[in-house]
């Protein structure tokens, strides 16, 4: 039994008893210390009194006898940490999976309970979640401020009514939103999921929510980005939802996110990053910043690494098939421009049925393939028709290509080659996403002119309009990522893949640990 004696001053006469009592003990609610009059433990001069309104007499004696509450809540050994602890509030940093307070799905082991262990003092705070003034998702890491007496929990409460603290949170979510922007949809209970909330008119009972942003960093293949998210009302589910509605959702959700933005991460990506307020005893002004965990970093290096794609390119004669085999006994798995023209070539293929329509049966063989002997004259003299026809099979050609990468990203390969040798020519430097390595195989001419004569037996003239209708070598080897020598040994230029695969996965390490540092940098 706790016990408050208080005698009435004169300043205090006339005024209601629970304001006197409230003023003799502000550590206690106006609303605890009306229960407690209400229940009978009040005298006032000796006498009960029940009524908090009663008014007050100066001289008057008043005795206040308070019954220690009563609370399931027991205090649990657990790691705190704690950014600043004083003996009116405590600024700790939760991580996630780890649920604020009591609740009839989880009970025990949340934090309130590890901070009673330390803080006993909370155990005389009524209710499940004493000194809560705000609360996070389970699975949302970061800031939170919990008061250490009533006092202290209504004061800060009052703040963030008011609107008067500032939040900033860190978030990876889907795809790239524009560089700043707000959503102000109010925000209520889903109409049918119970554990969801939703963007909900306010004549359904939605309430206004005021979400802000700023785009700090984006994955290099535009996947997803880092947000620093500013939200000026405290509802549930706030960033999850609002960001969700404008389509980009956390990485990891499992509530607001498709499957496939889930799997990106084992939870929501959402941080408490920072905080700033004034503290409720002194008024002074309290900043607090804390870096996410260590899993919100591994979730954006692992979504930036990608299959790395290569691209090998050059001039004719200049072994690019022989490097690309080279790759493929290295264990990567290729892809053939030539080839898929080919495919493209033969009978029933997409590009012969279009130029036999296009051009007639003279450009076909009897079995309807293209006569590739027929088709490159009548392109020599012919250079729309030449526009036409590289139009058609260059775009079949780059969705072959396209599908061939896909599934062998979605097959875990680590690395994929595909040999086109006309790269540059088509354009398609910006065609994809993420950008491919392009290794430029360099070879003399005069050498690629022998090779070209010995193992394909074209003319001069043929070698001299098929190098027309490409790039200057030099101007081709200049664009590459890495360039080849090529003008030795096959076993030579064994060597050569094999120092260049080696030096691609060294790439890789380096690449992830460039953007771990900077990321580090940018939330530090």
């Amino acid at each position: 039994m706790t016990e408050l004696r208080h005698t009435v001053a004169s300043t205090e006469a006339g005024q209601r008893l629970d304001r006197v009592l409230r003023g003799a003990a502000p550590e206690l609610s106006r609303a605890a210390l009306q229960k407690a009059v209400q229940a009978g433990h009040c005298l006032v001069d000796g006498l009960p009194e029940t009524r908090p309104d009663a008014k007050t007499r100066a001289g008057q004696t008043l005795l206040l006898r308070l019954p220690e509450t009563a609370t399931t809540l027991q205090a649990e050994e657990g790691h705190l940490e704690l950014l600043w602890q004083d003996a009116h509030m405590v600024v700790c940093n939760k991580p996630a999976g780890l649920t604020v307070h009591p609740c009839p799905s989880c009970p025990e082991h949340t934090l309130v309970q590890r901070l009673l262990s330390q803080f006993p003092q909370l155990g005389r705070l009524e209710g499940q979640r004493p000194g809560i003034v705000h609360r996070l998702d389970k699975d949302t890491s970061g800031i939170l401020v919990v008061a250490l007496t009533e006092q202290d929990r209504l004061t800060l409460s009052e703040a963030f009514a008011l609107r008067e603290v500032h939040k900033e949170y860190l978030a990876l979510v889907a795809g790239v939103p524009p560089a700043e922007g707000e959503c102000r949809e109010p925000v209520g209970r889903h109409p049918t999921a119970k554990v969801k909330m939703a963007v909900v008119p306010e004549s359904r009972g939605g309430r206004s929510a005021h979400t802000e942003w700023r785009t700090l960093w984006v994955a290099p293949d535009e996947r997803f980005a880092l947000l620093a998210v500013r939200i000026h009302t405290g509802r549930t589910h706030q960033i999850r939802v609002h960001m969700a509605h404008i389509g980009h959702p956390l990485l990891g959700d499992k509530l607001y996110a498709p499957k496939n933005v889930q799997a990106l991460a084992n939870r929501q990506m959402l941080h408490a990053w920072r905080i700033s307020f004034v503290h409720p005893a002194t008024g002074a002004p309290m900043h607090f910043s804390c870096p996410p965990p260590d899993d919100m970093l591994a979730a954006a290096v692992r979504g930036c690494r990608r299959m790395r794609r290569v691209v090998v390119t050059g001039n004719p004669g200049s072994g690019k098939s022989a490097f690309t085999r080279c790759l493929a006994d290295l264990g990567a798995p290729t892809f053939s421009a030539d080839a898929a023209v080919a495919q493209l070539y033969a009978p029933q293929g997409e590009a012969a049925q279009w130029i036999g329509r296009f051009g007639g049966a003279a450009l076909l063989t009897p079995q309807g393939a293209v006569d590739k002997t027929a088709l490159m004259e009548a392109m020599r003299t012919n250079p729309s028709l030449r526009r036409e026809v590289e139009t058609v099979v260059h775009s079949l050609t780059r969705n072959a290509l396209e599908a061939f990468w896909e599934n062998q990203e979605a097959q875990g390969a680590p690395v994929a080659v595909a040999e086109v040798p006309l790269y540059f020519e088509t354009g398609w430097q910006t065609a994809f996403m993420p950008r491919p390595h392009v290794v430029g195989v360099h070879c003399p001419l005069a050498v690629r002119a022998r090779r070209i004569e010995e193992n394909r037996g074209w003319t001069k003239d043929k070698v001299e309009a098929i190098e027309g209708w490409q790039w200057d070598e030099k101007r081709k080897m200049a664009a590459c990522d890495t360039v080849v020598n090529n003008d030795g040994s096959l076993e030579a230029l064994q060597g050569q893949a094999e120092a260049f695969f080696a030096a691609l996965q060294g790439r890789e390490q380096e690449g992830e640990q460039a953007l771990a540092q900077h990321l580090d940098e940018l939330w530090r």
